[in-house]
Parts: structure tokens; sequence; C-alpha cells
């Protein structure tokens, strides 16, 4: 191993508090990896969840491994080094098992990359008894882990500390069998999906025609895994670590899942029924991050909807951060505490400029309640507002997108009448992003917008948010939002092109016509409600009749009101 990148991994330990060391010799040895770097893994709640849960096993002992840095990389080249975990620095093709924890479709290309690294096949049918068992978990797994079945072994569909004892007791139980045994056992444990097992055929046109299991037991339905309550299990940072986004913060989950069913977000849909830490669990997790730190970062879907918010917020004597927040649930103390905290921004969510578009995708929020967000932050003296913008959402037109610039203008003016009697003013920036289309939404079978058309409204908008004063516009690339529709609804061929456009640095115009890839067949097509879907197999817990009705419902302009959890059978979550 290079000198350097040992002296490196061992100031990241030595910077941590609460990492766990184990001795070697374990009955199962995991490396937990993350498809990215240190800095944006380890700011990750999932991992530090896993982690967790993993280690309080006596007889497992899980590592974690990260994408190296850029710079990093020429090292490793230079040197011969192969990808190792960070706590003993041992080769990841060492372990029992590697886990990839993935949540981004835009790190599947760092999966590649780091197995490239560790000196591990990407095709499982390359790979020998003598390489580890390769798993795959988090969200990406939740949706439509089809674009990446060629690469594992296993994929977990669900949260993975709901299922993380059952798997590890079978794995110890069938290793000694052979490998195939070992899967077949694997089948068994509910929400464990093994790609190898299925056989999918086509219909002419290129659409899906039928998935088959090749074994008796092999489940058509893969039923996704959830912990019904998050209290038993709380999610929150084990690792404190200045190399990380939040810097030495505690971060607590208080509210996992969404019950507000805007339709363009999986993430409310795939983790319904929506789940609150209790008020007495949210109180012990400041006082650990009071005593640990001095710093908590509260984190959930709508963190303005956790009923206990207030009260929480108040009781908190160290530093206060929030990762999202609701316009229409937004609290004078909840602001005031920030405020006091020394937040300098806040971000809130329009997701659309016309009342009409927010109708469509169930925001439920109105133009009255943002103004008077705008009204509670910049009245508390936090200088700063972002707002979160989608453009190109279904039934779109050009009015929506002026109604962008307008909600805008009137925000604006909501700062100036709070800047001028205090003699400053900070800036309002508009994250403006394209709609994706995702598995489990109302929206499934939408098409994504042109490229081109989605890059000619961000010049519009860029163009006229110049002419307000003290307001900005960032925005990710149409293009590469893309590639992210491709990943998320894309099925097995996809998986061909991510290993081409790895091979090639990248470049995924140069893959796509190398293999003839008609990308527009995955991300620009609109797809029928008789369409076999890709991620079929999986049972989210939502009726696809559900989803069916959303999309008619979005159509009309219709709202349909947030969850009642335990009383409403509607969408089947709760069922």
């Amino acid at each position: 191993m290079s000198r350097g990148l040992k002296e490196k991994a061992e100031a990241l330990l030595a910077a941590e508090k609460g990492t766990v060391f184990k001795a070697r010799g374990a009955d199962v040895e995991i490396a937990l990896a993350y498809p990215n770097t240190y800095h944006v893994g380890m700011s990750n709640l999932g991992v530090h969840q896993v982690y967790s849960v993993l280690n309080q096993r006596r007889d497992t002992a899980c590592e974690r491994v990260f994408l190296p840095d850029e710079a990093d990389l020429p090292e490793y080249e230079r040197s011969g080094t192969r990808l190792f975990a960070l706590e003993t620095r041992r080769p990841v093709r060492d372990f029992d098992i590697l886990a990839f924890s993935v949540s981004f479709e835009q790190d599947y290309l760092n999966v590649l990359k780091m197995l490239r690294l560790a000196g591990i096949a990407p095709d499982r049918t390359e790979r020998t008894g003598e390489d580890p068992l390769l798993v795959l978990g988090g969200i990406c797994t939740f949706f439509n882990p089809e674009p990446l079945a060629d690469l594992f072994d296993v994929a977990i569909v669900g949260e993975g500390e709901e299922v993380a004892g059952e798997f590890l007791d079978a794995y110890k139980a069938n290793r000694g069998h052979g490998r195939q045994e070992l899967l077949r056992a694997l089948c068994s444990i509910p929400g464990a999906y093994i790609p190898e097992f299925y056989e999918i055929a086509y219909n002419d046109d290129g659409t899906v025609r039928e998935r088959r299991p090749l074994i008796p037991e092999a489940p058509a339905i893969i039923k996704k895994r959830r912990v019904a309550d998050i209290n038993g299990k709380p999610a929150a940072t084990v690792i404190l670590t200045p190399d990380t986004e939040f810097s030495d913060m505690h971060l607590a989950e208080v509210t996992r899942g969404c019950g507000r069913h805007c339709r363009f977000c999986m993430a409310g849909y795939i983790y319904l029924p929506p789940r609150n830490l209790s008020a007495q669990g949210g109180q012990a997790q400041a006082k650990q991050a009071d005593e640990r730190c001095g710093k908590i970062g509260l984190v959930g879907s709508a963190l303005s909807d956790y009923p206990a918010i207030d009260d929480l917020c108040s009781s908190i004597q160290g530093s206060l951060s929030v990762s999202s927040l609701r316009a229409d649930s937004l609290s004078r103390p909840l602001i005031e505490r920030l405020a006091k905290s020394g937040h300098k921004t806040i971000a809130i969510a329009p997701e659309a400029g016309s009342e009409r578009l927010r109708k469509v995708i169930n925001k439920g929020v109105t133009e009255a309640d943002i103004l008077r967000a705008a009204d509670l932050v910049f009245g508390a003296g936090i200088p700063n507002l972002k707002l979160y913008f989608i453009i190109g959402l279904p039934t779109e037109t050009q009015e929506d997108i002026d109604a962008i610039i307008a909600l805008a203008e009137q925000v604006h003016n909501v700062q100036l009448r709070h800047a001028r009697p205090a003699g400053r003013i900070g800036r309002i920036t508009l994250s403006v992003n394209s709609f994706v289309p995702k598995p489990f939404t109302p929206f499934q079978w939408e098409p994504m917008e042109e490229v081109g058309d989605l890059n000619r409204k961000q010049r519009q908008l860029e163009k006229a948010v110049k002419k307000i004063g003290n307001m900005n516009m960032i925005h990710d690339l149409p293009k590469w939002e893309s590639i992210q529709a491709l990943l998320s609804r894309g099925d097995r061929r996809v998986g061909k092109l991510l290993k081409a456009a790895h091979e090639r640095g990248g470049d995924w115009k140069a893959a796509c016509r190398d293999l003839k890839f008609d990308m527009a067949f995955y991300v620009t097509r609109q797809r029928s409600f008789d369409e076999v879907l890709p991620w079929d197999f999986i049972d989210i817990g939502v009726r696809k009749e559900y989803l069916k009705s959303e999309h008619t419902r979005a159509l009309e302009g219709r709202y349909t009101p947030p969850c009642k959890v335990g009383t409403c059978r509607t969408c089947g979550a709760c069922a």
C-alpha cells in the first residue's frame, strides 16, 4: 500500500469520534461501501445507521470504504494499491461481503470505478468464490435495481436495518454449501432479490413482456422491507468527523417519509406511510447532541410537519440546523430558533411558479403561504432565502415559466420591505432543476422533456433573474438529468450501457453511439398504463391503481389531502 494513502486514511480516522474497531477474525467481515468520497458518504445517515446495526452484532465486523478523491487516484495507479477499507486498511477483496449503499443514480458509475480499483470483476458471472459476495442496498434498491442487476449477487429491497439480522443469519448458515445454495437460501428472506434467478422477455417494440423466476425459491414479487416504528432504531450520527458536509454535527432523523403526496416526489411514495420519532425520542437525540458536540441537525422529508418540532427546537441548547421546511407549516418559533443558531439561509420549495401547476403536482402550497414564509424568514433577520423550482413538469406551459419570475419578484419585494429598515440585504437564490419522472410516482408513465427545450427554459429564467436585484439562479444540466431519468427508469439492458460509459470515461454519448442505444426509448417516451414496467416486480406497499388514479387527478388539478396514518386505506401503505 502507498504510504501517502495510508497516512491519509490514518488522519481521517484520528479526527473521528465514535469509530468502531473490532479484532480480526469475526464470523462475518463486511466492507460497507458508499460510491462517493468520504466527505459525501459520511454525510449520509444511512451509512451511519447500517454501520451501527452491523457492528452491534458480536459475530460481525463492519468497516467502511469510499471512492477515493480525484487527487488520490493517480497514487492508486502509480503504487498498484487496491481499494481498501478505512478502519484496518485491508483490501476490500479480502472481505466476506462487499455491501454498497447507493442513494443516487449519478453514483452508478462510481460503483464500477470502485470495483475496478478493488480488482473485482463488475459482471457477477465473471467472479469466483475468492471474491466477496456483492450486496446492493440503499434507496436505489427500493425503486429499481435493474440497471445494476448484472453487477450484484443480491439486492436488499427496503430499509437495511430491518433486514440485516435475518440476512446475516441466513448467510452464516448457508455460506459453506456453495454459492448457488447460498443464493437459493437467501431467496427465502423477504426483501432479498437475487437477479440471476430471473429471466426477462421483451416485446418486439422493446417493452417488457414478462419476467419469470427461474427457480421455485425465487418469489415473483419482492416486497419492500420497512421499519414499522423508527423509535426502535432511530437513525442518527454514529461517527463525528470534521471532514464532512456538516462538520462534527450530530444528525438525527426525527421523521421518515412524507404524507403530502406530491406527485413528482418518489421519496414521498417509497417511504409511505410516514413515521415520526416520538417527542421523547426527539428530546433524547437533542440531549445526546448537546453532550457530544453542541450541534444538532434535524433530518426529515418535511421537518416543519413534525408534530413536536417547536417544543423540540426550544429545548435544544446548542446550535440547530434543519434539512427541509414547508412554506405552509413554517412557524415563527422555529424560524426564530434557527435565526438564534446563526442560520444565514433558509430553503423552501414552491416547486412551481403558478397556482395551477402546484395543483397539478399536489404541492398543497399557495402563493400566500410562500410569501408568508418569506416574511417570517426575512423578519427574523435571516438574510438569504433559497427557492426550489422544477421545470418540465407535466402540463407545464410558458405561462407557468413566466409565473416563476413573477413569484420571485414578489418574494424580492418582501425582502426589500425588511431590508430597507435594517440597512442590509441578502440574496435570493432560485434553484431550478428539470423534472425527472421516477418509478412509483403518479408521473412514472410521463416522458421527460427534451433536453433542448429544458435548456431554452433555463436560459430564459437566467436572463430574467439578472434583471432582479440581489438574486441569482443555480441549476443542474438537463443532459445529466436525462441520464438520471435513464438510470431510474431503465431495465437490465441499461446495464450494458452503464458499463460502456464507464469504459469510455463517463462519455454517455459515445457509449450510446457505439452500442446503437436509443436513450429516447427510456427517457422521452410516454408510457401506457398497461405497459409492464421494469420495476413492477417490487411491492412498495402503494397500489399501482392508486398511482393511476393520482395521475388522473393531476391532469384534472384535483387535490389529494395528506395521509391519515393508520385510519386510511386509500393507497394501500397502511393496509
